[in-house]
């Protein structure tokens, strides 16, 4: 197994355990809300961490198969695994109704760990097709 896919597969582990740490923290009407990616409770955000737990499990399981169009295909999970995390960080940062929330540090690496995997699927070497 390469590097970057161990790497891309730690990345992915990384964003499937943020999901259950604390994203964003608000105040409203004296009430302190904290928010995860599977605890939505008191918002509409609803359990995004949820599709990121799914797509990080479909992403290891692909990462750990070197095949050609197997790499094509954890390209589209982990790219929108990447897209999905850029949502939640636009959405659990955003202020709405002169109500400004917390970001977490979750919220952040979560992120940054999907990033990670999509850059190691980019570099991951496949190997080469003989004709």
């Amino acid at each position: 197994m390469s590097r970057t896919a161990i790497i891309g597969i730690l990345a992915v582990l990384l964003v499937i355990v943020c999901a259950f740490f604390p994203w964003s923290a608000v105040d409203v009407d004296s009430r302190h809300l904290v928010f995860s990616g599977v605890n939505g409770a008191g918002s509409n955000y609803g359990e995004p961490g949820r599709l990121c737990i799914i797509l990080g499990v479909i992403g290891i399981c692909i990462f750990l198969v070197k095949n050609k169009w197997v790499s094509r295909i954890n390209l589209f999970i982990i790219g929108f695994l990447l897209a999905w995390t850029f949502r939640n960080l636009l959405l659990y940062s955003r202020c709405e109704m002169g109500d400004c929330p917390h970001p977490q540090p979750a919220l952040y690496l979560s992120f940054a760990g999907a990033l990670v995997a999509f850059l190691c699927v980019l570099f991951t070497r496949t190997p080469k097709s003989s004709q």
